[in-house]
């Protein structure tokens, strides 16, 4: 963030409160980060969320007040949240459920609700029904939408959004590698250490794809497992490591053992990002992502990407990454192979992904984007942060 001082503000400072529902790292990142920006620019920010949002991101350091939010009961969180934006000027949420809660908590007041739009849900049949419910009656409640990719803003006003507007995220670059040393910047990883994390893997003498994925009901984990047929007579043969969570890992280390599958799963807790440094290859295989963590950091470490064209991928990567159609094996076991086969496609991709990422919004002018909408609905009372 800018080391500048904020200009000195006329009266009480706006109070925003920021609701953090129970979505991804990145949400709870760019919250922290939106946070810090804002008390830096003289508001008063208060972040209401799960009680371990705070241990996970920081946000009383950032300049924020905390207050936890109960979770098993939507009653009991919508009470509290009532309380905490009782001198609200303004109320900032953060997905449809937090945009859900925060509707049922300012009935009958007149803080104006934004509502950050961050991600599709993947659910399918009845659950799908009543996720599309609650998209319209938050998008309808709320005086803004902000989008975080071109498909939400539209998705929004198709639910019929009174203002809808592209906004989108800059997520701070991860810093933490496996065994969880830090990197000093994108210098990357001395040689030696490297090879030992390779070797640890597995990979020595062989081609190293990361990827991430649910270990339950994604099909984005299906296509995954189905792409790495496809690479199975090379020599050397790759290798796919995964990373995520969920109730199915056992079930899936077995699909793999009988098939013989070229995949590793990771442990819990291990990231996907943490091992792009000694990675050839990032696989994204989402049936719908906005902005994934793994393509973020692929694109800023300059390692080639095959991803899934779905959702805010394409105007992300532009055109730093292979891009192939969400639900086809063949495509994207190909799209590996023949960028195995083709070091020169791979060292243009190194150098292009880093440029692109340096086109992408930083955590300033995301700040900056999201106080001048603050300062359009309270009058200018969000002024201060102008032209920072």
């Amino acid at each position: 963030m800018s080391s500048t001082p904020p200009p000195p503000r006329r009266g009480a400072p706006l109070h925003v409160v920021q609701l953090l529902g129970s979505g991804s790292v990145g949400t709870g990142t760019h919250v922290r980060s939106l946070s810090a920006g804002l008390a830096a620019r003289g508001l008063r920010v208060t972040v209401c969320g799960a009680a371990s949002a705070e241990s996970r991101y920081g946000l009383v350091a950032a300049g924020a007040r905390f207050v936890p939010v109960p979770t098993r009961s939507a009653v009991a969180a919508a009470r509290m949240l009532r309380l905490a934006c009782a001198d609200a000027d303004l109320v900032h949420a953060h997905g449809i459920r937090a945009g859900l809660l925060a509707a049922l908590a300012l009935r009958g007041r007149r803080a104006p609700l934004v509502v950050t739009w961050h991600a599709r849900s993947a659910t399918l049949g009845p659950g799908a029904q009543l996720r599309g419910l609650t998209e319209r009656l938050v998008v309808r409640t709320a005086t803004v939408v902000l989008g975080a990719t071109s498909d939400l803003v539209d998705r929004a006003r198709q639910r019929g959004a009174r203002d809808a507007r592209l906004a989108p995220v800059a997520l701070s670059a991860p810093r933490r590698v496996a065994g969880g040393e830090r990197l000093a910047g994108g210098d990357g990883l001395a040689a030696a250490h490297r090879d030992k994390l390779r070797a640890d893997l597995g990979a020595a003498d062989r081609p190293l794809l990361v990827a991430s994925a649910r270990f339950g009901r994604d099909p984005g984990l299906d296509l995954l497992l189905n792409a790495s047929r496809y690479w199975l007579d090379r020599r050397p043969q790759p290798l796919l490591v995964i990373a995520g969570e969920g109730p199915d890992r056992a079930v899936i280390r077995r699909r793999i053992a009988r098939q013989r599958l070229p995949v590793r799963l990771l442990g819990p807790g291990e990231e996907a990002t943490e091992l792009l440094p000694v990675a050839d290859l990032a696989v994204l295989a989402a049936r719908w992502a906005g902005r994934a963590p793994l393509v973020d950091e692929a694109l800023r470490r300059g390692v080639p990407l095959v991803a899934t064209a779905v959702g805010g991928v394409p105007e992300v990567v532009g055109g730093a990454a292979v891009l192939v159609p969400y639900g086809k094996p063949a495509a994207l076991g190909s799209a590996v192979n023949a960028l195995l086969d083709d070091p020169d496609r791979r060292a243009a991709l190194a150098e292009a992904g880093p440029a692109r990422a340096r086109t992408w919004p930083t955590e300033d002018t995301t700040v900056a984007q999201v106080l001048s909408v603050y300062d359009e609905l309270t009058g200018g009372r969000g002024a201060a942060g102008r032209g920072r």
